[in-house]
């Protein structure tokens, strides 16, 4: 048995160029990885430690 594929996300091209001009030789993945965590850690998302906070998003605890 495989394990299920993650879903394929496209940057617009507007994130590709940002990516590109300003994070220049760094792995796309990684520099999205990076601006998710701190986005989730600004929006109260997440614990001091990095974990996810309980109870987040509509209806769902995770």
């Amino acid at each position: 048995m495989t394990a299920p594929r993650l879903p394929l996300i496209r940057p617009t091209l507007r994130m590709w160029t940002i990516l590109r001009r300003c994070y220049p030789g760094q792995n796309p993945v990684t520099v999205l990885g990076r601006g998710l965590d701190l986005l989730a850690n600004a929006d109260g998302h997440l614990t001091p430690d990095g974990r996810i906070k309980g109870g987040v998003g509509p209806g769902r605890r995770l």
